[in-house]
């Protein structure tokens, strides 16, 4: 998601708690939930990649041969093609008044939204020219993460509200809340399904959720802890966000704001 500022401890702590990386929490008017019912895994890296860290990522997918990348930031959001090896294929800059947010490929076109602008850009998937813009779904109160089924759109907000949208009409058709344990889970960010499940990173923190899309309970969390590069660890903002996969050989990829490798992992034990 968007940058953090003065905010990011408690944003942490908040985060921290709600997914159980914190025995307690620590004000009495936070959600309840002190633990994380879902258990915990762990992961191993299988390959590392080449990245470009100019991109503040906030969306990211896979092509067939690399990725596509959205990338944020007042003055420098864009959409950019990617090869697997870091190249970057094709880049198209965003006004610099939008901050870009999740994308999605449905078909021959991307959707790439953006953060409090209220609009979806609905590009060409060849050229990632726009091809024409639509208003943000209502309810949904600003622009984080965007991943498909195959036929409709499945966004996030930062609540624990996920919302499937007709890509036609733009129209929210249902809904889940994300909730571990009874809790509800905030900001939940970048979204991906893979294997049925829809993955979820949750912004500012190591930990991605993997939640069944029918009830959206939380069934495990991969902790992503120590993968995060030693270069960025001075930057708050340069967190954990992107998550893309490849549905032909079964490769789940992660990377982070400004990051400069993306990394091919698996979830251990």
């Amino acid at each position: 998601m968007r940058p953090t500022r003065a905010a990011v401890l408690a944003v942490v702590l908040l985060s921290a708690c709600l997914v159980g990386a914190l025995p307690a929490c620590a004000d009495d008017s936070a959600p309840t939930g002190v633990a994380s019912a879902a258990p915990v895994k762990g992961y191993v890296v299988v390959a590392s990649y080449p990245r470009d860290p100019g991109c503040f990522v906030e969306g990211l997918q896979w092509t067939g041969s690399g990725f596509y990348e959205s990338c944020g930031l007042y003055g420098s959001s864009s959409i950019r093609q990617t090869t697997l090896a870091g190249v970057v294929k094709r880049q198209t800059a965003l006004p610099r008044t939008a901050f870009g947010e999740g994308l999605v490929r449905l078909g021959a076109s991307i959707y790439q939204m953006t953060w409090k602008e209220g609009i979806v850009f609905v590009r060409d998937a060849a050229s990632l020219k726009v091809l024409r813009t639509r208003p943000m779904p209502t309810g949904v109160r600003e622009g984080w993460g965007m991943t498909t089924d195959g036929r409709s759109l499945i966004v996030s907000d930062g609540s624990p509200t996920l919302r499937w949208i007709d890509p036609k009409t733009f129209a929210v058709t249902r809904s889940i809340e994300v909730h571990d344990g009874g809790s509800a889970v905030v900001n939940v960010n970048e979204l991906e399904l893979i294997g049925g499940e829809l993955w979820a990173n949750v912004w500012t923190t190591d930990r991605v959720l993997r939640i069944d899309p029918n009830t959206g309970a939380v069934s495990s969390i991969i902790d992503l802890t120590g993968l995060r590069p030693t270069a960025t660890l001075a930057q708050p903002d340069s967190v954990l966000n992107g998550i893309a996969y490849d549905p032909v050989k079964k490769r789940v990829f992660v990377t982070g704001k400004n990051w400069d490798r993306l990394f091919e992992i698996r979830v251990s034990a």
